[in-house]
């Protein structure tokens, strides 16, 4: 799933800490759609945050920038990249739990009491809603980097040999060029100027995973999966999808901690 809640989450927590401009921040958000635009989730929001209500015309980035600003978080962004059965890092229930899980993300700012989700409204146009988030919920578990990127690579590993033994894309002509075009047709992905090397290695693994996940999970031409046969699929490939999104989660944070304390401008 491509993620520009990564991307926001590491820029503007660069741009808190005086590691980034605004315009900055807007140029790396707008490989990810033609257009942007910000709501609030409800009126009370709206008012707190000085963004658009439901039903009035929508704001923009820069508002979102604003109200961030205004909202003087002490804290970064925390990327959740939520899915049903794993809600690692989300607070407790509420809209930005449900639409965060609905969405696969979104990005939690605590000390504000906010939290943000991008969704794809229309062709070309994504719309950033801001949630209220009275209670934080519990502090997410940590997990370091080296060790994410180890268990990534450790299930991409052990699901290998269950993929192959369902033949699993083997058979498919241009499975290979399939996945290449796949990840070149990602937004492309711009950092901050001082974002560590191993969150980079581990976004673009990330990435390439999740582009291969996406060629294994196609039925093959001309015949369909039997029951059991697409349920073995489906076990072997959600290990590796959990991984992916720990991986992510922890080269952000990683990244996030960087920039966060050490502003370049």
């Amino acid at each position: 799933m491509p993620c520009p809640s990564a991307t926001f989450a590491v820029w503007t927590s660069a741009w808190l800490a005086g590691a980034a401009a605004p315009d900055d921040v807007l140029d790396a958000l707008a490989p990810w759609a033609e257009a942007h635009d910000v709501q609030a989730a409800d009126a009370a929001t709206a008012a707190m945050t000085n963004l658009s209500p439901p039903g009035e015309p929508v704001s923009s980035l820069t508002f979102l920038l604003a109200a961030l600003r205004r909202a003087e978080p002490r804290g970064p962004g925390r990327l959740v990249l939520p899915a049903p059965g794993d809600v690692r890092g989300l607070p407790g229930p509420g809209m930005f739990s449900r639409e965060a899980t609905t969405a696969g993300q979104g990005v939690l700012f605590v000390e504000a009491g906010l939290g943000i989700v991008p969704a794809t409204i229309a062709d070309g146009v994504l719309r950033w809603t801001v949630y209220p988030v009275p209670d934080p919920g519990p502090v997410p578990e940590f997990v370091a980097l080296n060790q994410a990127e180890r268990e990534l690579r450790d299930q991409v590993r052990q699901s290998a040999s269950v993929l192959t033994s369902l033949g699993v894309a083997r058979h498919r002509p241009g499975v290979r060029e399939e996945i290449a075009a796949a990840l070149r047709a990602r937004p492309a992905s711009l950092w901050p100027a001082g974002m560590p090397g191993q969150s980079l290695r581990v976004l673009q693994h990330a990435d390439e995973v999740e582009a291969i996940l996406a060629a294994a999970s196609v039925d093959e031409p001309g015949g369909a999966l039997s029951a059991s046969a697409a349920t073995a699929r489906r076990e072997a490939l959600r290990p590796i999808e959990t991984a992916v999104r720990v991986a992510r989660r922890a080269a952000v944070a990683e990244a996030v901690r960087v920039l966060a304390t050490s502003p370049l401008v």
